[in-house]
């Protein structure tokens, strides 16, 4: 009989700090996001590190909200370790766990001393294994950070669907269209709460200058629209606009909304700050009613 997926609702939140040395921390942020209804939580995979221990120290700090890892580097996890741990968290937490996987960049892989090559085929390799394994891992229970067409293809037959990061609106509709109908699609959105709209780009640029570094997500940017001129500088106006939602709740609602209409299931906001380490309490606290609100009523129309 085959496994449900899991209900992320319609909004849930991406934040580094779900991964934190101080587990205590993991506990309280993962706890009161928890309690102002988030769907679910996304803990980013990066380079490896306990990921692990960090997913189960917010199933156990909450009692609702899904547990994602958004995503899994299959370079730093192997398939037999991921399936393993998998299949006893599934089993403390059912329907609590999704399983987020991702070929991460180059860069990064091999700043470990590993090859990264033929990340299409590693992917690949690494689902057949979880297929394989002696408690597989269900392709209800996973979903792929897929960005162009051979990955979405993939995500499609191999998974819930895609967990696309660093998107505009017309990556959306195009990841839709890709996936079809009844797949899910759960983009991520970065969100800047401030009206100013210079010290908002600031930030924004502050962040985005490390991604726009990396040809993943640069060759992503040039086939949804943008030109070379709009990922330099730490990226233009059009873009840091187009990827990044800034302003006050009515427009960061709006936005998310703009990936609702153009064919999202689940948006999964990360809120942007100054300085990195603050934890933007507030933010998701006066941002949780509209969002929650506001875009779930807003799909639930788009469904009728």
């Amino acid at each position: 009989m085959p496994s449900a997926a899991p209900d992320l609702g319609t909004i849930g939140v991406w934040s580094a700090h779900l991964r934190s040395r101080d587990r205590d921390a993991v506990r309280r942020i993962a706890g009161t996001l928890d309690e102002l209804g988030y769907g679910t939580l996304w803990v980013p995979g990066g380079s490896g590190g306990d990921l692990f221990g960090d997913v189960d120290t917010a199933l156990t700090a909450t009692t609702r909200a899904v547990i994602a890892t958004g995503v899994l580097n299959i370079w730093m996890h192997d398939a037999a370790s991921t399936a393993t741990w998998h299949a006893g968290t599934r089993e403390r937490h059912p329907g609590r766990v999704l399983l987020g996987l991702g070929n991460s960049h180059a860069a990064l892989v091999e700043s470990t001393d590993q090859t990264y090559h033929r990340p299409l085929s590693a992917l690949r390799d690494y689902l057949d294994a979880l297929d394989a394994a002696p408690s597989p891992v269900p392709a209800e229970q996973r979903i792929l950070a897929a960005l162009g067409p051979k990955m979405l293809e993939l995500a499609t037959r191999r998974s819930i669907g895609a967990h696309p990061y660093l998107v505009d609106t017309a990556h959306t509709r195009t990841a839709r269209h890709a996936l079809g109908p009844d797949a899910v699609l759960a983009p991520e959105l970065k969100v800047v709460f401030d009206t100013d709209r210079d010290r908002a780009r600031e930030v924004a640029r502050a962040h985005l200058d490390s991604y726009l570094r990396l040809p993943n997500y640069t060759r992503n940017l040039l086939r949804s629209g943008f030109t070379e001129d709009d990922i330099t500088g730490g990226g233009s106006a059009r873009l840091v606009d187009g990827v990044v939602a800034w302003g006050d709740v009515d427009t960061i609602v709006r936005r998310a909304q703009e990936h609702i209409d153009a064919g999202a299931d689940h948006v999964c906001v990360q809120v942007l700050t100054a300085n990195r380490r603050d934890v933007p309490l507030t933010a998701w606290r006066e941002l949780a009613p509209a969002l929650l609100e506001g875009v779930t009523a807003r799909r639930r129309a788009r469904s009728v």
